[in-house]
């Protein structure tokens, strides 16, 4: 039986097909805030982000500079003393922050992204390009993140490809107010503090709302258990205060007393300025 050769054309095995990322907000609304003072004429930013790979091998992403460009439909100039003279001096600050990749805003990877890729490679192994809709082309500000894959016959290398990878925005709830607002294409006003809170304990009460009812389907059995879901709920609920009612009451009672006299104190100084600013002006009529 005669044998026939076979061309297997594949993906060059690397650790970056399994990589992740975490972002931090500061990164997006750094981003965003490049974009709105970007040049007139300029239809993009793109920019150097900044963090340090965690022992899981996770990149953590926790600050960003945008750098000055100019492209073209076949090329790209990058502003490089510029990016140097800024990354040392984002390092003089924070000298365990690294080059883990770089930004763009717009939907997705354009034909520029691999020639800006391949500056990026010489400044660090495996950089993550991120990118921000800053056109909110599907109605929200989305953020993806990728890594470049090589393709080869071989063991000859042809081309890179992106992948995209998983992108973990952990933040705070005062951090994930902000961003909520910041992915609607429009805003009426911002929240002062109790329409916050009001967000907040809203998405807190549809969050035990979904627990309650994974945990009813489980004991249900028309859910299958998963012993890491039920530990991660278990120590949860270890990790709340006990507390009875006259000790909540207290507590949320002298939270009120704080914000009161922090109030009072505002507006106190407020007067006193005005007083003064008055009586400046008096003097200098007299």
């Amino acid at each position: 039986m005669a044998s026939s050769d076979h061309t297997i054309l594949q993906f060059a095995a690397s650790s970056t097909t399994t990589l992740s990322a975490k972002v931090h907000p500061l990164v997006i609304f750094n981003i965003c805030d490049c974009y709105v003072r970007r040049p007139d004429q300029a239809d993009r930013i793109i920019g150097t982000l900044l963090g340090s790979v965690l022992p899981d091998g996770t990149v953590d992403i926790r600050n960003s500079y945008a750098v000055p460009h100019s492209e073209s439909q076949d090329q790209v100039a990058l502003d490089i003393d510029y990016h140097h003279n800024m990354l040392s001096s984002h390092q003089k600050v924070n000298p365990k922050e690294v080059i883990v990749g770089w930004f763009s805003t717009g939907s997705g990877v354009t034909g520029g992204s691999a020639l800006i890729h391949e500056f990026f490679s010489r400044e660090t192994t495996n950089p993550i390009h991120l990118t921000v809709d800053t056109g909110f082309t599907n109605g929200e500000a989305s953020v993806k993140g990728f890594v470049s894959v090589h393709l080869s016959i071989g063991h000859q290398q042809l081309a890179a490809q992106f992948q995209e990878i998983p992108l973990d925005l952990r933040m705070v709830e005062a951090e994930r107010i902000g961003f909520d607002i910041l992915k609607t294409t429009a805003v009426d006003k911002l929240p002062n503090d109790l329409e916050g809170m009001e967000a907040s304990m809203q998405r807190l009460l549809a969050l035990i709302d979904d627990i309650y009812k994974y945990v009813d389907d489980v004991v249900e059995g028309r859910v299958p258990q998963d012993n890491k879901i039920g530990r991660f709920i278990s120590d949860t609920v270890a990790s709340l205060p006990k507390l009875s009612s006259q000790d909540f009451d207290k507590l949320v009672n002298d939270g009120l007393q704080d914000q009161l006299l922090l109030l009072y104190l505002a507006s106190l100084t407020r007067t006193q300025l005005g007083f003064a600013e008055k009586l400046n002006t008096a003097a200098q009529i007299l």
